[in-house]
């Protein structure tokens, strides 16, 4: 982890920090990144995008390049004044936003428009997500079957916890690096292999090399689409 010196920091990037903090206590899940430039004065969303990646490298963020509003702040922005933002927070029904589909079928390339729907917010309540931070979670929207004896089928919609690693056994989001594929399965690390077991009984697991898989985020509940 670098050395962090808010000090050191444009006035911009500090001001982007400080967006992101009090837009994340008010909402519960970080801002766009045309929100950011809008709400900080920068017109350009590449020069957010630039000063959003300096940030990552100086240790103040957590980003996540294939999730929509993959922001996370890695801890608190030194003098921000959050006291009246938790408790706006606290008074209001939690959201999340839903930022796309997963692929509950064998592995599918990741189309074109992956990111769209990032306005598209859902209400949870604190049972759903497990206790864990509206900040970190996410929903996505179910594409196949291959899930179905875990209850989950196509249409329904997925909350899962932004985390990077898995227990055998978990249901995950896996991106597959060498094939830009994206898929929900049960997860199994064996050897230098994952395995990647559907909940279908006619569906055969998936082996990948382990250092091709990554994990996008935990399934926290399932919103069922009757």
């Amino acid at each position: 982890m670098p050395n962090k010196d808010f000090n050191q920091l444009s006035e911009r990037q500090r001001n982007m920090l400080r967006y992101i903090e009090s837009y994340i206590e008010e909402n519960g899940f970080p801002p766009t990144i045309r929100q950011i430039g809008e709400n900080t004065g920068i017109n350009s969303t590449s020069v957010v995008n630039y000063n959003l990646n300096k940030l990552v490298l100086a240790g103040y963020l957590n980003r996540s390049q294939h999730v929509s509003r993959g922001l996370r702040l890695t801890g608190p922005v030194p003098g921000n004044d959050r006291k009246a933002g938790r408790t706006v927070a606290a008074l209001k029904p939690q959201k999340i936003a839903v930022i796309g589909h997963i692929f509950a079928s064998n592995p599918v390339p990741v189309p074109d428009d992956y990111h769209y729907d990032e306005d598209d917010l859902i209400e949870v309540t604190s049972d759903m997500l497990g206790g864990n931070d509206p900040a970190d979670s996410y929903a996505l929207r179910v594409k196949g079957d291959s899930m179905m004896d875990a209850m989950i089928r196509e249409g329904d919609i997925v909350i899962f916890r932004r985390q990077e690693t898995a227990k055998n056994g978990d249901m995950v989001a896996v991106w597959l690096t060498d094939r830009s594929e994206t898929t929900l399965k049960y997860f199994y690390k064996e050897g230098s292999k994952v395995r990647l077991q559907p909940a279908h009984p006619n569906m055969e697991p998936i082996y990948v090399e382990a250092r091709n898989c990554r994990i996008e985020g935990k399934v926290l509940s399932v919103i069922r689409q009757l």
